[in-house]
């Protein structure tokens, strides 16, 4: 018998230019060997450049999506995103309640051309609401220290340090993506509850086209824990193919700001 090919399903945000959101996150998918499913909890107007409007889908309809999913799909793994208002984080986190699968939580607050993606009074739902149910979490610096209410981390020690505290907000598993960061040199941050620590680190890429790398990430992330594989072999198999991304993004050309990763780098051209 042929080996089914896994399901997983996002709930986020459109980006109308492509790079990021639902959009990056159903490529990120289908790139590795999984079918998407999507729940939209906001469209956004957004190219390259900037974030120019944004309006937040019903919360009923969000519902809708959900139980329309989720009663008919098996899902393996659920990625979350740009949740953007309360009402959206506790009805998701209501419906979720009861999900047996794995679920990787991207707490997208900022766009990277600045714009805002969450509503200010939401921060506080995500991390009482959300946080809990994450399998793993997966915030860049400014993420981290916004839900902290801290400095950005500086250091790997100094990540290592906010995971720790992160932690203790619920997820099971942190990972402190370095991509903020200075220095010829990417490393990311994985720390558990055990206490155990491990680093992903690769060359800093020169590029700007790095829109949606979070999105792309974590996504891949819920796809290789769709196929079976442990948390820290997931990020692995993430990272690797998020870098694969970005090395060849400079081969697309989208827009004149911050371009996409090249999903598909893998596949064609």
């Amino acid at each position: 018998m042929t080996k089914k090919i896994p399901n997983v399903l996002t709930i986020a945000g459109s980006d109308s230019g492509g790079g990021a959101g639902i959009q990056a996150d159903l490529k990120a998918m289908c790139a590795n060997g999984v079918f998407g499913a999507s729940v939209i909890t906001a469209i956004t107007a957004q190219n390259t450049c900037s974030v120019t409007g944004v309006h937040e889908v019903p919360v009923d309809l969000v519902v809708a999506q959900i139980d329309a999913v989720l009663s008919d799909i098996d899902v393996a793994a659920i990625k979350l995103g740009m949740l953007f208002s309360v009402p959206i984080i506790e009805e998701t986190a209501r419906r979720l309640s009861g999900f047996n699968g794995q679920v990787v939580v991207d707490p997208v607050m900022i766009a990277k051309s600045g714009d805002a993606l969450l509503q200010d009074a939401a921060v506080d739902a995500l991390i009482a609401h959300i946080l809990p149910l994450a399998d793993i979490l997966t915030p860049n610096l400014p993420e981290a220290a916004h839900l902290l209410k801290c400095e950005e981390a500086k250091t790997p020690e100094e990540m290592q340090d906010q995971g720790k505290q992160l932690l203790a907000l619920g997820p099971k598993v942190v990972l402190m993506k370095g991509g903020h960061a200075i220095g010829g040199v990417c490393t990311d941050i994985l720390v558990d509850a055990d206490g155990r620590v491990t680093t992903c680190a690769a060359p800093r890429i020169e590029t700007q086209n790095t829109h949606g790398t979070g999105c792309t990430y974590s996504a891949a992330i819920a796809a290789f824990l769709a196929h079976g594989h442990q948390l820290g072999e997931a990020v692995e198999a993430a990272h690797a193919y998020l870098q694969g991304a970005i090395k060849a993004a400079d081969a697309l050309n989208v827009g004149a700001g911050h371009g996409p990763v090249h999903h598909f780098h893998d596949i064609w051209s």
